[in-house]
């Protein structure tokens, strides 16, 4: 596995957001509290210390019994907020005033006297607060000498404006590395998250790294380890899949275009164009792999399975095509085609003899054409349509009169795309340009097992067919799961959280994968700038030959806030394909604003790597534009208009 970035990049933002968490309370070093400042001076000293301290017998301490004609004073201590801490060379004086009547009414109605024990007698107060000191604040101001930059963050401080925390799973190059000996047996899983880790006894796992709030030891994984989940499971005979079209035989067909052929202008119908392109496949697969089953399904008001020398073929229609089960049964009757070898003037003969005309029963057609790929893992199917689908099972035309009615057919193919993965089949979906096919549903197929979305001109359709058929399998039933600490999250997932899982189903030469992931927002606090985590990816596949293998890869990353080591070590191609997966995922199921939205991001932080390094590369970010031209500019496209 690839990183887009060399580091796990924590906008500045999150980083602040979590230190002013752990520590909400700040007090000021210049500010007191303000129930620790004395409000008032401390009250008057006498002038005359000498006198007051000429008796041998403090005043204060006489009891009226000794000296009933002189009233009894005593001293009032101030509190510890309000004792002078100053040494005596620098004690204040304070100046007695001239004193008034104490039945007076206060100035100050917040300064209070207490009347000593003892007779009661007249005291005096003094009228004018007397001087005090109190601690003066200065606010510095910026001059026009100030250097702006001081202001304003650094600039590796400012956040990156799209995510580089791209992770590329290449798994044509994964599954087919050498990783060593292979370890056989199940691995030990953790029972909450399920990362593998190594027990510290037998079967038992004392901590797990990805459970832990915080992480701040090393995980005990492994670093790269291949298993061999089920050593008793016999090896099967790795034999080549089915290769299966699924062909469009209704009256849009027959919707005539015009191209240039040696010079001249020829309008063929969009049947002969797709018959033609199936004729020299068929030619060259008989040339190249003599070996390979073709077989061959075409629909429009019904359906028909073709058959070979030795079995005739079978057509169904009217209530035949709305009973799911009944289709099933049919198609499991239907016989496995013959090698191209020995079948190929009967196929050639059938492909030639095919006429348009009629409805279009594609839901129907792709359950059997599905269903007969499916004894062989490893299997294609190649839809080729141009319409949508208009019959009772799969009807895809029902939501321009009620969208309602349009959930029964987008769940039907979502589960058909899920029953063809889990059987190994792989759906290619082949569309005529200038034609509306409802992608965005039958995309499902193609995604869900593998597959690819194709819209090609007249013209084109030939090598669209050889690109698709090139692409051999090299494992079925393909599982990626990513495992992050909880402190990151799986962006772009169905559940947001610190594992992510994608159903990747059949793997090709060409298969890529990409994730993004990132600090969480909420819940748990980011990842300390400097520390160090680790990311583990997990692997689960058959293969050829039917056993079934995990590799497991244990991986770490330092933590950074700092943009500009972001992009000094970013990877334009990573983030340029993820962002094109991403989008075109979002634009195939409708959400065309999500899908420009997520390209804006990552365009903008893609312009801003290439102006931070220097970078020569804009003939390959003009290329990226141009791939990522049908969701900017040609939305109308690719998605069905949604009238609100």
């Amino acid at each position: 596995m690839e990183f887009a970035c060399g580091f796990v990049y924590v906008p500045p933002s999150v980083t602040q957001r979590d230190a002013n968490r752990s520590n909400p309370t700040k007090l000021s070093a210049l500010l007191p509290v303000n129930r620790w400042r004395p409000r008032h001076p401390p009250p008057p000293l006498p002038t005359k210390s000498a006198e007051a301290k000429a008796p041998t017998k403090s005043q204060f301490y006489v009891t009226v019994a000794e000296n009933p004609d002189k009233a009894v004073v005593k001293k009032a201590l101030l509190p510890p907020h309000m004792k002078n801490r100053s040494p005596p060379s620098s004690r204040f004086t304070h100046n007695l005033p001239d004193e008034t009547d104490l039945k007076e009414r206060p100035s100050d109605p917040s300064y209070s006297y207490a009347t000593p024990e003892g007779l009661r007698v007249d005291m005096k107060r003094p009228e004018v607060s007397a001087p005090f000191w109190e601690p003066e604040y200065l606010t510095l101001l910026s001059g026009p000498s100030s250097d702006a930059s001081l202001a304003s963050p650094s600039a590796g401080k400012e956040p990156l404006p799209g995510n580089p925390n791209v992770l590329l799973v290449s798994l044509q190059k994964l599954l087919s590395e050498e990783t060593g000996q292979t370890t056989q047996g199940e691995p030990t899983f953790c029972s909450t998250c399920g990362a593998v880790t190594d027990p510290c006894y037998d079967n038992v796992i004392n901590d797990c790294y990805f459970c832990q709030p915080s992480t701040p030891s090393t995980p005990r994984c492994p670093q790269d380890v291949l298993y061999l989940l089920r050593p008793d499971e016999e090896a099967l005979c790795a034999a080549d899949g089915l290769l299966l079209f699924c062909i469009d035989t209704s009256g849009s067909m027959s919707i005539p275009s015009q191209v240039t052929e040696g010079g001249q202008v020829v309008h063929k119908t969009r049947l002969q164009f797709v018959l033609e392109a199936v004729l020299r496949c068929v030619q060259r697969l008989s040339e190249q792999q003599p070996d390979i089953r073709l077989g061959l399904v075409t629909f429009n008001s019904q359906v028909t399975m073709h058959g070979n020398e030795n079995f005739a073929s079978q057509s169904l229609s009217s209530a035949e095509l709305n009973n799911c089960d009944f289709l099933r049964e049919e198609a499991a009757g239907f016989p496995t085609p013959p090698p191209l070898s020995q079948n190929k003037d009967y196929f050639q003969r059938q492909v030639m003899g095919l006429r348009h005309g009629g409805t279009t029963a594609l839901g129907p057609a792709a359950l059997l054409t599905i269903e007969i790929a499916s004894r062989q893992p490893g299997s294609k199917v190649i839809l080729c349509t141009d319409g949508k689908a208009n019959t009772e099972l799969g009807d895809l035309e029902l939501e321009d009169n009620d969208a309602r009615t349009l959930l029964s057919s987008t769940i039907f193919y979502q589960d058909l795309g899920d029953y063809a993965a889990s059987r190994g089949v792989t759906v290619s979906v082949l569309s005529i340009e200038g034609t509306d096919c409802r992608l965005d549903e039958l995309g499902r197929l193609a995604e869900r097992t593998g597959g690819t979305v194709v819209v090609a001109s007249p013209k084109r359709l030939h090598s669209e067919f050889e690109e698709i058929i090139e692409n051999r399998m090299i494992a079925t039933h393909c599982t990626v799961t990513l495992l992050l600490p909880r402190s990151l999250h799986v962006r772009g997932e169905k559940e947001a959280g610190p594992k992510g899982t994608r159903e990747v189903g059949n793997v090709d030469p060409d298969t890529e994968i990409t994730f993004q992931f990132g600090a969480r927002e909420q819940d748990a606090a980011a990842p300390a700038v400097g520390n160090r985590v680790f990311i583990q990816l997990q692997i689960r596949y058959r293969q050829r030959k039917g056993q079934t293998m995990l590799r497991v890869i244990t991986t770490s990353r330092d933590v950074t806030d700092d943009s500009s080591a972001a992009l000094s070590t970013l990877s334009l191609a990573i983030i340029q394909l993820n962002s094109s997966q991403a989008s075109a995922a979002l634009a195939v199921r409708g959400r065309l604003l999500d899908a420009r939205k997520e390209g804006e991001v990552q365009r903008k932080l893609i312009e801003k790597a290439m102006e931070h390094n220097h970078s020569a590369e804009d003939h390959q970010y003009q290329e990226w534009i141009k791939t990522m031209e049908p969701i900017y500019g040609q939305k109308d496209d690719i998605t069905r208009n949604v009238t609100f």
